[in-house]
């Protein structure tokens, strides 16, 4: 068992975006999902938590109400092994949110994420300045990041 999860605030939507999360990383299922009942205070039969993992990490999801929203300061980051996984998870995640920059999307239920391909960090932190700059500054310029893209700019 996991000691620290994530606990993620949903408005109404967190049975909705638990099955879009889960159906999008390998290894993820729902644990365990409580409802409201009559005396609420949401609606009776909606999800009030939900217990769930994606790919192997364990968070919760509570349908709270409108007092609370997302804000980029927390993100999910996902490491990447491919552009195909990079560009399946950027459409899925990005469908009805917002694009943003330097891999960062907002899905449609306001969660901030990183969708990062496992070679940035190693061509970023190249001790030649000139290379690593050349991919920092490639990839500012990008939103859904290309590894393609990012190991031209180091190659110059």
């Amino acid at each position: 068992m996991q000691k620290i999860k994530t606990f993620l605030w949903f408005d109404d939507q967190a049975e909705e975006a638990v099955n879009l999360y889960i159906s999008l990383f390998q290894n993820s299922k729902i644990l365990s999902l409580s409802r409201y009942g009559e005396d609420g205070p949401g609606p009776a039969g909606q999800v009030m938590v939900m217990s769930f993992i994606l790919d192997g990490v364990e968070f919760q999801a509570l349908n709270g109400g409108p007092h609370y929203k997302f804000t980029p300061a927390i993100s999910l980051s996902v490491d990447c092994k491919t552009q195909e996984e990079v560009d399946t998870l950027w459409a899925k995640l990005s469908e009805g949110g917002q694009e943003v920059q330097c891999g960062w999307l907002t899905d449609k239920y306001g969660l901030s994420w990183q969708i990062v391909p496992s070679i940035l960090g190693e061509l970023l932190s190249d001790p030649d300045p000139e290379k690593s700059g050349r991919v920092m500054k490639a990839m500012l310029q990008m939103k859904k990041l290309d590894i393609a893209g990012l190991q031209q700019a180091y190659a110059g």
